[in-house]
C-alpha cells in the first residue's frame, strides 16, 4: 500500500488486571456524545450561534487482564491485518507477568505499538524501564489517579503518532525503492549508451560540451572518451560543417525534430565516415541536454555510389555501342572501296597511296571503335586460354616505347601459372591504359612494376569489394611509385570520362575500358592509392583448368574467289551494294535483299540454288538475321551461313560461342577479310558432315573432317581493321 492510501487506525488496548480500569478508560476515551452534544446546544442558544458540527472520533477499545491474554491479542491483530495503535499497559498485575515484562514481549511481535504505563507505585525508575524494555520513543509514563482530559490526549496524540510513523516507514521503503529503481534504469541506460551499435553522445544544450560519449564514437573520431567529454564537436574538429552543431540545437529549441540528417563525421587521422544523425532532448539534473544517436553509413553510401556508377556505365555503353553501329557500317564502305582501290594498280601508284592513307584512317578510326565496345562489354571477343606472362612478356617491348625512358619497367612474372580464358588483343588494351596512366603519373621519372602470381581467395565479397568471389586467381599487379590519389577520386576512376587531367590532355576512358574488360573477363580490380604513395592496381582473372593454347601465326593470303551463288542481307544500302560488288568482282553470282522478308521473296524467286547466306544480324521488318537464317536452313540443312554486324552477337541476342559450325564477321572489315572469309567458309565442310552444294571451281581448300566455328584471326584472313 502507498503511504498517500494509508488511514487513521484508532484501535486501542487496554491490559490491567482491575476491570473497573477497564471501564474508566471506555467512559473517558469513548464518552456518551448525547451530553456533549446537549450542552453545544445549549450554549449556541445562549450566544445566539450556530451549533459546531460535532467531531468525533471513534476509538476502538479492547481489554484483557492479564499480560499473556495481552500479548495474544495482539498477535491476533496482526495475523488479521488490523493491528493496534497503542496500549495503556498497568505496572501491577498479579498473579502473571508484571507491565515491564509484558511490554517487552509485546514489542518482540509488535515494536511499533505506542504503549502508555499506568502506576500508581514508584515500581520501577525510567532508566530502568528503559534499561529492560529498550525502546523509550514508543513509551510514555501515566500516574494514577490520572487526569481524564490527559488520557484523552495521549489516545489521540499516539494514534496520530502511530499513524505518522507508519507512513514515515512506507515514504522510506517507497524511496528506497525508487531509489533502486532509478539505480537500475541509469545502469541500464548507460549498458545501452556505451554498448550501443550507433554512435553516441550527451552534449549540454546551453555550453555545446561533450557530458558523456560512447566508446564507438570515441573510436570512430580517432579521440579518447575521457579526452572527449568537457569539449565542444567544434573544438574536436568533429564534423566536417562545424556549424551544423548549433542548426541542430536551435531546430531542437524549436520544438523540431531532427531525424536521420546527412553529416559528415571527421576523425584525427583525416578520415571522413557518412552517418546519418538524429538529436533528441534529455533532461539531466533538471538541465537540457541533448542525445546524438548517430549511424554509420559509409558503407552503404559506398554501395550507392557504386550502384550509380555503374548504372551511368551501362547507359554510357549503350550509348557507345549504338555509335559503333552506325560507325562501323561507314568503316566497312570505306575499307573496302580502298581495298578496291589499291587491288588493281597495285602498291606504287598515287591512287594506291590514297588508298593506304584511306586504311590506315579507318584502321585507326576502327580501333577506337573496338575501345569504345569493350568498355560497353559488348565487343565480340576472341577467348582462348593463354599464358598470360607471355601475353605481357609480348607487349613489354610496346610498353616500353609508350611509358618513355624516364620511367623504369620492372617485369617479374610468377613462374607456372595457370592459364587464363581471355582475349590476348584486351589483355594488351588493359596494360597500355594502365601503363599511360602510370606514365602521367610520374612526371619526373619513376619505376613501374609489373608482377603476376596465383592467389586463392577465400573471402566471399565485402563493401570495399563486391565483386570479390572464392576461388584460384591469377593476379595481375600494376603498381607505379607516383604521386598518386586521395580517396575521392580513386572513388570515381572507373567513371566514364573522368579524368584529372587538364583539358585536351585524357578522355577519361582509359580506366573506363580497363574495368569494362575486366568485368567480361569475369573478373574484378581493387585499387590502392595515397597521395605522394603511388598506386597499386591488382586484376583478378579466373585461373583456368586447361593448358595455355600455342599461338600460330597465319600469313597473308591473297584475294579469293568462286562461282558459287551467295546472297546477301543487309539493311544498309550503301554497305550492301559495296559487298555485292566486291564479291561479283571475285566471280561469284550474288543476290541481294534488303530485309527478312525481302530475302525470302528472293530466295524463293532464285534461278539456282543459294550455297551461301551472308545476313546482318539487326534488321528492320521484324525478322533478325539469325531468324532469317533459320527459315532458309530449314528449308536447305546445307546452307552456309555467315553472320555481320556493327554491333557485337550480343547485342543482337546470340552468344557466339553458341553459333556452332556458322560464321560471324565483325565490321568494319576489309576487302581480303571479307573475301577469305566467304571463300573459307564455302570450302568447310558443314557440321552435319555436308559439302558446299556445288562443289565447283573457285574452292582452294578441301573440306575439313569435322565441325569447326570461324572467328575473326582463325581464317587467315588479311586483317586491316582491329580485330573485331
Amino acid at each position: 500500500m502507498k503511504s498517500t492510501e494509508l488511514k487513521p487506525n484508532h484501535r486501542i488496548l487496554i491490559i490491567d488486571d482491575n476491570e473497573s480500569i477497564h471501564a474508566d478508560f471506555r467512559d473517558i476515551i469513548c464518552p456518551d456524545e448525547t451530553e456533549v452534544q446537549a450542552t453545544n446546544e445549549m450554549e449556541a442558544i445562549l450566544f445566539n450561534e450556530d451549533p459546531p458540527a460535532p467531531v468525533r472520533i471513534q476509538f476502538a477499545l479492547d481489554s484483557a487482564s492479564q499480560g499473556q491474554q495481552g500479548l495474544e491479542m495482539v498477535k491476533k491483530a496482526l495475523a488479521e491485518g488490523r493491528p493496534y495503535a497503542m496500549a495503556f499497559v498497568d505496572v501491577r498485575m498479579p498473579p502473571g507477568w508484571d507491565g515491564v515484562e509484558t511490554i517487552a514481549r509485546i514489542w518482540e511481535v509488535d515494536p511499533k505499538l505506542q504503549i502508555v504505563v499506568c502506576t500508581a507505585y514508584a515500581d520501577y525508575s525510567w532508566a530502568e524501564m528503559r534499561a529492560k524494555v529498550g525502546q523509550p520513543d514508543n513509551l510514555l509514563v501515566l500516574k494514577k489517579p490520572f487526569d481524564n482530559i490527559e488520557v484523552q490526549q495521549l489516545a489521540h496524540a499516539l494514534t496520530k503518532k502511530w499513524l505518522l510513523d507508519l507512513q514515515t516507514r512506507t515514504q522510506m521503503a517507497e524511496l528506497a525503492s525508487a531509489n533502486e529503481l532509478l539505480a537500475i534504469s541509469q545502469e541500464r541506460f548507460s549498458a545501452a549508451f556505451h554498448q550501443s551499435p550507433l554512435l553516441s553522445g550527451i552534449l549540454c544544450m546551453e555550453d555545446l560540451r561533450f557530458v558523456d560519449v560512447n566508446q564507438l564514437l570515441a573510436q570512430l573520431s580517432g579521440h579518447k572518451r575521457e579526452k572527449m567529454i568537457g569539449r565542444t564537436p567544434i573544438e574536436l574538429s568533429l564534423w566536417q560543417k562545424p556549424e551544423l552543431v548549433h542548426q541542430w540545437r536551435a531546430t531542437l529549441l524549436r520544438g523540431e525534430p531532427v531525424l536521420d540528417q546527412e553529416a559528415q563525421l571527421c576523425n584525427q587521422a583525416g578520415g571522413v565516415r557518412e552517418t546519418l544523425v538524429s538529436w533528441s532532448l534529455l533532461r539531466l539534473g533538471g538541465q537540457p541536454h541533448m542525445l546524438l544517436l548517430a549511424q554509420d553509413v559509409s558503407e552503404r553510401a559506398l554501395l550507392e555510389r557504386q550502384l550509380r556508377q555503374a548504372q551511368k556505365m551501362d547507359a554510357i555503353g549503350q550509348l557507345a555501342a549504338g555509335v559503333a553501329h552506325d560507325f562501323n557500317n561507314i568503316l566497312t564502305i570505306i575499307q573496302c572501296h580502298a581495298g578496291l582501290l589499291q587491288h588493281p594498280s597495285g602498291a606504287s601508284g598515287p591512287p594506291s597511296k590514297s588508298a593506304k592513307v584511306i586504311l590506315n584512317a579507318s584502321t585507326r578510326a576502327a580501333s577506337l571503335i573496338r575501345q569504345l565496345l569493350m568498355f560497353s562489354r559488348k565487343q565480340v571477343t576472341q577467348f582462348r586460354h593463354l599464358d598470360l606472362n607471355e601475353a605481357l612478356a609480348s607487349a613489354i617491348k610496346m610498353l616500353e616505347r609508350l611509358v618513355g625512358e624516364h620511367v623504369q619497367l620492372d617485369f617479374r612474372p610468377a613462374r607456372s601459372l595457370p592459364a587464363i580464358n581471355a582475349d590476348s588483343s584486351m589483355l594488351e588494351q588493359i596494360v597500355m591504359n594502365l601503363a599511360v596512366n602510370a606514365r602521367d603519373a610520374l612526371p619526373n621519372g619513376g619505376t613501374v612494376s609489373i608482377f603476376t602470381s596465383l592467389e586463392t581467395v577465400p573471402k566471399e565479397p565485402t563493401p570495399m569489394h563486391p565483386e570479390r568471389r572464392p576461388g584460384e586467381y591469377v593476379c595481375l599487379l600494376f603498381q607505379d611509385n607516383g604521386i598518386g590519389m586521395d580517396a575521392e577520386v580513386v572513388s570515381r576512376i572507373f567513371e566514364p570520362f573522368f579524368t584529372t587531367k587538364p583539358a585536351g590532355k585524357g578522355t577519361g576512358l582509359g580506366l573506363s575500358t580497363v574495368f569494362g574488360i575486366v568485368r567480361q573477363h569475369h573478373g574484378w580490380l581493387e585499387v590502392e592509392s595515397k597521395p605522394n604513395q603511388g598506386t597499386a592496381f591488382r586484376i583478378y582473372f579466373p585461373a583456368s583448368r586447361q593448358a595455355a593454347e600455342k599461338v600460330e601465326i597465319v600469313e597473308d593470303a591473297g584475294l579469293c574467289g568462286g562461282r558459287e551463288t551467295l546472297l546477301v542481307a543487309e539493311d544498309d544500302d550503301a554497305l550492301r551494294q559495296m559487298v555485292v560488288l566486291v564479291l561479283k568482282i571475285q566471280g561469284y553470282n550474288v543476290l541481294e535483299a534488303a530485309s527478312g522478308p525481302q530475302a525470302l521473296e528472293v530466295w524463293g524467286r532464285a534461278s539456282r540454288p543459294v550455297d551461301l547466306l551472308l545476313t546482318d544480324m539487326v534488321m528492320p521488318a521484324g525478322m533478325m538475321g539469325s531468324d532469317l537464317a533459320a527459315r532458309l536452313t530449314a528449308q536447305t540443312p546445307r546452307l552456309k551461313v555467315i553472320y555481320t554486324s556493327g554491333y557485337s552477337s550480343y547485342m543482337a541476342g546470340k552468344d557466339v560461342s553458341l553459333l556452332e559450325g556458322r560464321n560471324f564477321l565483325p565490321k568494319p572489315y576489309s576487302l581480303g577479310k571479307l573475301a577469305q572469309f566467304v571463300r573459307e567458309c564455302l570450302d568447310h565442310a558443314h557440321g552435319e558432315g555436308a559439302s558446299p552444294s556445288n562443289g565447283g571451281a573457285g574452292q582452294h581448300s578441301p573440306p575439313g573432317s569435322g565441325e569447326r566455328v570461324f572467328l575473326p584471326g582463325q581464317t587467315g584472313a588479311v586483317m586491316n581493321s582491329a580485330n573485331g
